[in-house]
């Protein structure tokens, strides 16, 4: 079984890892993630980069390397200050696609539901694809496919803890009832966390710290884009059902009578 294309807004991506590219030490270190893992998708906060300039920015060196580049409005507080950035974003980077973040406090990095909706009907009124970063309310995810947002994409855990699928069962009764696109955002620790996300149902996983801060994030990148497509195909193959007692493997036909 190949790993189907999926379609996020005008994007298609083949590679189901979604690279952030927050926390890195410097550009070669997102160059070598991009190529270690084969990710076609990586994020980009338009309120902290320069899109042009010299030839060194974030934004030049990701063109360079012919990936796909989503604009996402980290930083923003209240519905306005995201609809402004999401503008500025299609503005400068010529695309109508955005991950759309609007957070409580600082602390917490938090969604804020009611901004995050507010912003999330306008710009689509707009004409934008939005990919809603939210919390694991399978309820609030319903609502905001209502609003036609393009993605919805609940934290396993706050941003940047690497606690990983803190509530595995949200996501998964989230996956029943969203049907657009799931992808799994912030939270993710490590490999396995993002192929447990991908067995529960999610489309696609974005990771930004697990990788940016890993003792070698090139490897790290790695290993993190097998697991998803591990979990991919796990989810798939359709799991067998967990039981309370033991199950031989093997029947009693034949069996020897001693």
């Amino acid at each position: 079984m190949q790993v189907e294309p999926l379609k996020l807004g005008s994007y298609v991506i083949n590679n189901r890892l979604i690279l952030g590219t927050g926390g890195a030490m410097s550009h070669e270190t997102i160059a070598e993630s991009i190529a270690a893992s084969g990710t076609e998708l990586v994020t980009v906060a338009i309120r902290r980069i320069k899109p042009t300039g010299s030839g060194q920015s974030l934004y030049d060196m990701l063109r360079g390397l012919k990936v796909q580049i989503l604009p996402n409005t980290a930083g923003c507080f209240t519905a306005k200050e995201a609809i402004i950035t999401a503008e500025l974003a299609r503005e400068a980077l010529e695309t109508n696609v955005v991950k759309l973040e609007v957070i409580a406090d600082d602390k917490t990095l938090l969604p804020q539901p009611l901004e995050l909706i507010d912003a999330a009907e306008e710009l689509v009124s707009r004409g934008f694809f939005v990919l809603a970063y939210t919390n694991d309310d399978p309820i609030f995810g319903r609502n905001l496919q209502s609003v036609g947002v393009s993605a919805v994409m609940p934290l396993g855990a706050p941003i940047g803890t690497g606690l990983g699928v803190r509530n595995p069962h949200n996501i998964a009764l989230m996956r029943e009832l969203v049907t657009i696109p799931l992808v799994l955002d912030a939270g993710i620790g490590t490999a396995s966390d993002a192929a447990l996300a991908m067995e529960l149902g999610c489309d696609a996983v974005l990771a930004a710290t697990s990788i940016t801060r890993a003792d070698s994030p090139a490897v790290m990148a790695r290993a993190i884009s097998l697991a998803i497509e591990a979990g991919y195909l796990a989810h798939r193959a359709g799991r067998v059902p967990k039981r309370h007692l033991a199950l031989a493997s093997t029947s009693d036909e034949g069996r020897a009578d001693l």
